[in-house]
């Protein structure tokens, strides 16, 4: 009984009116978009709504962040188009469940925790090219096709829908202000419905988009065959998939730890992705990963233990069972509404503030992100940009700062003890403080405030060494580590290397 209390959590201090209620506020955020991305994929809109009920139900019960919801996000999906539409829909679910063992993977091995080496002002260009994104999205929702051509809505249609999402937005901002006993997000979605129900306006519905009715999702291994050349087919899709998820799983669980002021399980949740993608896969869903915007419309309605997670989850189910002609007649302004608060609370307006406390180059790196975010809607790729630039930038900053302090002792021998890691950036810079012509018989370099990380430093150690050997004078390197005194080894006749307190490096701990 113990193990069950702990893997819900049942042991924090769970407030189930606000729960329930942010559970219900999430399913209602998340059917629309799950139904727009599954039709944008050229898929079934149950497809769409499947994922949105298996990933959030797998997630909520087995992942590492409560509160988070998990659903059939955009970002995984529009990797997978066009491997729908050149090879068909079977050969995406063969990509989903690939996709999900590379983040089952992921978890296993513990390699979640990398994402911590993600900067934050990659964090500010990611939430503010994503609240851009989710913004402009709603924004599309003010289209209509007519004739078959799309354009956008004139006259009455767009004055009431415009109306009816300033109405939304206005409860959804002013409500919190009296009372936070229930959600805002769902109160404006209601009294909407409401308006719109009672009074017979013809405005644009859920039903404008697809249908949500249909059945249980059942067990169904893809038709496809089982050959090395369909592993080279799927294989690139499930990677870059595995990839996006993963990174924007891991993105907002740091973004609830951040809000919540608690620490998720960056390993837990990975898996639990895996594990959720698999079963998408074999049950007719498109895949996902988490929502940043259903996780914040969740934690901001007071979700913060799974319960909520798993409330959105048999929502989405019941609707899809029984109350799917209810919820097709939910008018898409209130949905629009809640969704573009969302995209106001997920910009980072604190970066406004402090931008001109920033280093430029972290400025810099910021609206890169947030413009690849914007324009290409490739957060993956817009995030490792972003962390290459700042790895580059670091190593830029780290080549300037390696020093030496030089004095010569009683002996008349040099040393010169080195500050600052020694790499492939900082390599130049270390050989100049040498002085070898006017240097005495014995110099010593002392590592002990240094770290030798790379090949190129190891070829700089050898080129410094030489050039003292030709001047017939004996050079000692202390405090060098194991793994750099193995690659020495072939040096051993002009090195003499103390061993003597040689540190041991430890990059990451494994917890």
């Amino acid at each position: 009984m113990q193990k069950v209390i702990n893997l819900f959590d049942f042991k924090q201090k769970i407030n189930y009116k606000n729960e329930i209620l942010a559970g219900l506020a999430v399913a209602m955020t998340m059917i629309p978009e799950s139904l727009s991305f599954a039709i944008l994929a050229g898929l079934s809109p149950l497809t769409g709504l499947y994922a949105a009920f298996l990933m959030g139900i797998v997630t909520a019960i087995l992942g590492g962040r409560p509160g988070m919801v998990s659903g059939g996000a955009g970002a995984t999906v529009v990797v997978l188009i066009a491997l729908a539409a050149s090879h068909g829909v079977e050969y995406l679910f063969a990509a989903v469940i690939l996709a999900g063992v590379l983040q089952f993977s992921v978890g296993i091995f513990k390699l979640g925790k990398f994402v911590r080496l993600i900067p934050q002002p990659v964090m500010y260009g990611f939430l503010n090219g994503l609240a851009v994104i989710i913004f402009m999205a709603q924004v599309a929702q003010f289209k209509v096709v007519e004739n078959g051509i799309e354009g956008w809505m004139q006259g009455p249609a767009l004055y009431l829908m415009a109306g009816l999402t300033l109405l939304t937005i206005a409860i959804v901002f002013i409500l919190p202000k009296f009372t936070k006993a229930v959600p805002a997000s769902l109160v404006a979605i209601i009294v909407v419905f409401g308006i719109v129900y009672f009074f017979g306006i013809d405005t644009k519905k859920v039903i404008d988009i697809a249908s949500v009715g249909g059945s249980l999702p059942s067990f169904h291994i893809p038709a496809i065959p089982f050959t090395l050349e369909t592993l080279k087919i799927i294989f690139p899709y499930a990677l870059v998939m595995a990839g996006v998820g993963l990174i924007e799983s891991l993105l907002t669980l740091n973004m609830v730890d951040e809000i919540t002021g608690t620490k998720g399980q960056s390993n837990r949740e990975a898996a639990a992705q895996g594990i959720a993608n698999i079963t998408n896969g074999f049950f007719g869903g498109m895949g996902g990963c988490a929502m940043v915007a259903q996780t914040l419309v969740n934690v901001g309605a007071g979700g913060r233990a799974r319960l909520s997670s798993i409330v959105a989850a048999i929502a989405i189910l019941l609707i899809i069972l029984v109350a799917g002609p209810v919820i097709e007649q939910i008018p898409m302004a209130a949905l629009v509404g809640v969704m573009m608060m969302v995209a106001i609370g997920t910009f980072e307006w604190v970066s406004f503030r402090i931008i001109n406390k920033m280093p430029r180059h972290d400025i810099f790196i910021g609206m890169l992100v947030a413009v690849i975010t914007i324009v290409l809607h490739n957060l993956a790729l817009a995030v490792l940009i972003g962390v290459v630039i700042s790895a580059l930038v670091f190593a830029w900053e780290s080549a300037k700062r390696i020093r030496a302090r030089k004095y010569v002792d009683e002996d008349g021998v040099k040393h010169y003890e080195i500050f600052g890691p020694l790499f492939f950036g900082s390599t130049a810079a270390f050989i100049e403080k040498f002085d070898v012509l006017n240097d005495p018989n014995e110099v010593v370099i002392d590592f002990k405030e240094s770290k030798v990380v790379d090949m190129s430093a190891i070829e700089a150690l050898n080129k410094i060494t030489e050039k003292y050997h030709k001047e017939g004078k004996k050079l000692h390197l202390r405090h060098l580590s194991q793994d750099c005194r193995q690659l020495l080894k072939n040096a051993e006749t002009v090195i003499d290397v103390n061993i003597i307190e040689d540190p041991t490096y430890k990059v990451m701990t494994n917890k």
